[in-house]
């Protein structure tokens, strides 16, 4: 990657930038709540809600992915007649993928 590369999330950085303080927040509260001793049944809920909350900011990022650097990959492979770029950002999205599921 270069230092001018554009990420397919870029216009949305500010919108993902808001949502990791939230998280950030979220996640303060709940080693707040440990130190403070309450009931593990409401940490727990709170630790689902940073999950799903990374979860979501996850499935945006990889849906980024997908649409800018898959489809620009597809873009040059059509130019260059070479697929291998394509395999490559597939492959990586892939490897995303699992990471994301275990």
């Amino acid at each position: 990657m270069t230092a001018h590369t554009v990420h397919g999330y870029a216009a949305d950085k500010d919108a993902y930038l808001r949502r990791l303080k939230r998280i950030e927040g979220q996640v303060r509260g709940i080693a707040r709540m440990v130190d403070e001793d309450k009931y593990c049944i409401d940490i727990l809920t709170q630790v689902a809600a940073v999950n799903s909350a990374m979860h979501a900011v996850s499935l945006g990022l990889l849906e980024s992915h997908l649409q800018h650097c898959v489809v620009d990959a597809a873009h040059e492979a059509a130019t260059s007649g070479s697929s291998d770029v394509v395999d490559a950002k597939v492959k990586e999205a892939t490897q995303a993928i699992s990471r994301l599921l275990r």
